[in-house]
């Protein structure tokens, strides 16, 4: 079986290291490892992803061994485009979700969806099938919201095994389905994704932000002023330790640059 790799071009955002691709080498790539059925594991890390790494060493570590880390949310993007990929584009769970299906649809791959609940499950099947009709779905499972015992771990992978599934989109929210995917690189024979609130998005239980919102880097406060006693903390504590710690990045880096320059001089 052929292994496909994905381009080498990362660069360190606070230490996560995220790659730098297009949509169409995302999905690319993604369809030629699907295909195969390899195991692999894709996070899609946004601020709150890259913070988190920055004070949790196992996580970063999580991160910088996916086969694949994308850049979800602008201020990813903006980084990258500073770090020299110009033109780097927001590469979100949900696009990716669903510009994956619709490609799985068409070129007869089949997807298991692994997390949240049987009732946004049902939803979420349902809103697949009438949007693709072609779809293969392979399988759901909503895992109880408890540690597994050593037997129902193995029974899980092992149904998702037995089903055939070349991708698994996973939607347990991060870091938890991070630590997942991590854990099961090599005993799940299929690509696993993890694509947090994409299942309430495409179920219809949560409410996006509009497009222009999306697009302008505001996507965070839509979700803030919806939900402001959960997601609070997450937003104003971490987008402003993103901003301090981003600026000593770049200032570092200025640092370093002028240093390199005088040294050659």
């Amino acid at each position: 079986m052929k292994t496909v790799s994905v381009n080498t071009h990362r660069a360190s955002i606070l230490g996560a290291r995220i790659n730098a691709l297009s949509w169409n080498e995302a999905l690319g790539t993604l369809s030629a490892w699907g295909s195969n059925r390899e195991s692999r594991y894709i996070c899609i890390c946004n601020v709150h992803s890259v913070v988190t790494a920055k004070q949790d060493p196992r996580f970063q570590s999580v991160i910088n061994h996916a086969d694949m880390a994308t850049p979800d949310g602008m201020p990813l993007a903006w980084t990258l485009r500073r770090l020299g990929f110009p033109g780097q584009q927001r590469i979100n769970g949900p696009d990716l979700m669903w510009k994956y299906c619709e490609r799985a649809a068409a070129n007869g791959q089949s997807i298991f969806l692994y997390g949240s609940t049987d009732a946004t499950l049902d939803l979420l099947q349902n809103r697949l099938k009438s949007a693709f009709p072609a779809l293969k779905i392979a399988g759901a499972y909503s895992p109880p919201f408890r540690p597994l015992s050593t037997e129902e771990e193995q029974s899980i992978v092992a149904m998702i095994n037995d089903s055939g599934a070349n991708v698994v989109f996973v939607g347990l929210g991060c870091p938890k389905q991070e630590f997942w995917m991590a854990e099961h690189r090599g005993r799940i024979k299929a690509v696993m994704i993890g694509v947090g609130a994409a299942f309430d998005y495409h179920a219809g239980t949560i409410k996006r932000a509009p497009l222009w919102m999306q697009n302008s880097g505001f996507e965070w406060l839509y979700r803030l002023v919806s939900e402001p006693r959960r997601l609070w903390r997450r937003y104003l504590v971490t987008n402003s330790l993103f901003v301090l710690f981003i600026c000593r990045q770049f200032w570092q880096r200025r640092l370093n640059a002028t240093e390199s320059v005088r040294r050659k001089g």
